[in-house]
């Protein structure tokens, strides 16, 4: 697999346009419907239709387990991410919750997580390995293993294009997992340990020192060239990076919006990016997480949150929250009235 694997098709400027002018018409003052008016813009130039419909929504979560948790970094063992796949597939987490509340179809990846998982409705066994290996003394995994998780992202989401997709909320699970989006984060934009590593799951200050060394004794032993995303993604990235990426590159494909969740996700929005930068177009950042460095990788990467609700779980359930939102813009642009066919006068100026 190379980079000419991800042909990302143009967005669609005249079924932006055509949209646009259809807002104008739309019985309101206009732009009162602020962001929404956006957002059904940007989903005509998306999927190259002026009244796109969401109809099809699919949840993908991949997970992984990372190497680096072997530095202290998070408030949790390394068993919780299959503990917590179990959960999900159980219909117990935030993210099972918010799948049935939005009616979406659910799929859990496992990417990497470091034991084994019985099988189960919903999982997909797509294990390239037991868990990265400690980026702070090695690199997380072979280029090999980075191409395979960029594929394993593609090859989920041709899958669920033939059931029908509209739209793309993607997640992850995996202990460990915000050192390594950390890493990633610095190395592909450039920017300090000090100001994008956060809580993660909520470790104390000694904590939060453990996991900033450990990006930064990474990053000094790997010296990632940004302009070889994969890579980064070898030398600091995690599985589950990896597939967030292929996916989100596989959905743009296919013409697919991708809700990008909260501080992992954006990662491998970046990592997506770095590939293919044609892919920003897709993405629709659904909010702003709690995450230190989050509005910093959003702002790199061009994107304007819709929510800012002081989350940081993960597992998608950010992006899950703001897929009503996308749906509702979608449906005032289809179905609200225009001036002419309510018989209402438009402004006199």
């Amino acid at each position: 697999m190379s980079n000419a694997k991800f042909v990302i098709p143009p967005f669609d400027q005249q079924a932006a346009e055509a949209a646009r002018a259809r807002q104008a018409q739309l019985t309101k003052p206009a732009g009162s419907l602020g962001r929404l008016e956006e957002l059904a813009v940007q989903l005509a130039g998306i999927t190259g239709k002026v009244t796109p419909e969401i109809l099809h929504k699919s949840i993908i979560i991949m997970a992984a387990d990372h190497g680096v948790t072997a530095e202290g970094v998070s408030a949790y063992p390394s068993e919780v991410t299959a503990q917590m796949v179990l959960n999900f597939l159980r219909g117990g987490a935030a993210i099972s919750v918010l799948a049935r509340f939005t009616g979406s179809r659910l799929t859990v990846v496992d990417v990497g997580v470091a034991s084994d998982l019985p099988d189960a409705n919903g999982l997909l066994k797509r294990k390239i390995a037991a868990g990265t290996r400690n980026m702070v003394q090695e690199p997380a995994m072979t280029r090999e293993q980075a191409w395979q998780a960029l594929e394993v992202g593609v090859e989920v989401v041709e899958e669920e294009v033939e059931q029908g997709l509209d739209i793309l909320v993607l997640g992850e699970m995996g202990i460990g997992n915000t050192t390594a989006a950390a890493a990633v984060a610095c190395a592909l934009g450039g920017f300090r340990a000090e100001e994008i590593v956060g809580r993660g799951t909520g470790v104390d200050e000694a904590g939060w020192q453990r996991k900033v060394q450990a990006v930064k004794r990474a990053l000094a032993r790997a010296n990632p060239d940004p302009e070889d995303p994969i890579g980064v993604l070898a030398e600091v990235g995690g599985f589950e990076i990896g597939g967030l990426a292929g996916a989100m590159l596989a959905a743009a494909s296919h013409r697919v919006p991708v809700l990008v969740d909260g501080f992992i996700a954006t990662s491998a929005a970046m990592l997506a990016a770095a590939l293919a930068p044609e892919v920003r177009h897709y993405f629709i950042a659904a909010h702003r997480s709690e995450e230190q460095g989050h509005g910093q990788m959003l702002a790199f990467l061009g994107l304007r949150p819709l929510l800012d609700l002081g989350l940081r779980l993960g597992e998608g359930s950010g992006a899950a929250l703001a897929l009503p939102l996308v749906e509702a813009a979608a449906q005032l642009h289809a179905h609200m009235a225009t001036f002419a066919e309510a018989g209402v006068a438009e402004r006199e100026d």
